[in-house]
């Protein structure tokens, strides 16, 4: 059974950070590809960055020098570092993996999700 536990999400002020934690249970996260996803208030989920087996990184552009995914193999967890936050950033964040090979970026890709974890960046 694969489960995502995301965590560090929260309340941040404009030009903050946070950094979200996604620990993974059923899937070894160095040979997958695991994503972030997020979704605002009467908006549809967007894609805001994966990170591949191999390690390359994809970002959207509105995230795109700003957030940066990385992993670590020995917890088993995927990570999103978030930087110069926005009020426009406010959010639930969802992690993902599981690909289907339709491509990163759609949503219906992905198998398994997490609960997802609010954050909240305030002007």
């Amino acid at each position: 059974q694969v489960q995502l536990v995301e965590s560090g999400g929260g309340l941040v002020q404009t030009g903050g950070s946070l950094r979200l934690s996604c620990a993974v249970s059923g899937r070894t996260v160095s040979s997958v590809a695991s994503t972030w996803f997020r979704q605002a208030p009467g908006r549809e989920r967007e894609f805001v960055g994966v990170i591949t087996p191999s390690g390359s990184k994809l970002y959207s552009e509105s995230v795109k020098g700003r957030f940066t995914i990385s992993r670590e193999d020995a917890k088993n967890s995927v990570y999103l570092q978030m930087g110069s936050l926005k009020p426009e950033d406010t959010a639930i964040f969802y992690c993902a993996t599981g690909s289907r090979g339709l491509g990163y970026r759609r949503e219906d890709n992905w198998s398994y999700w997490g609960q997802g974890t609010q954050v909240t960046v305030s002007s």
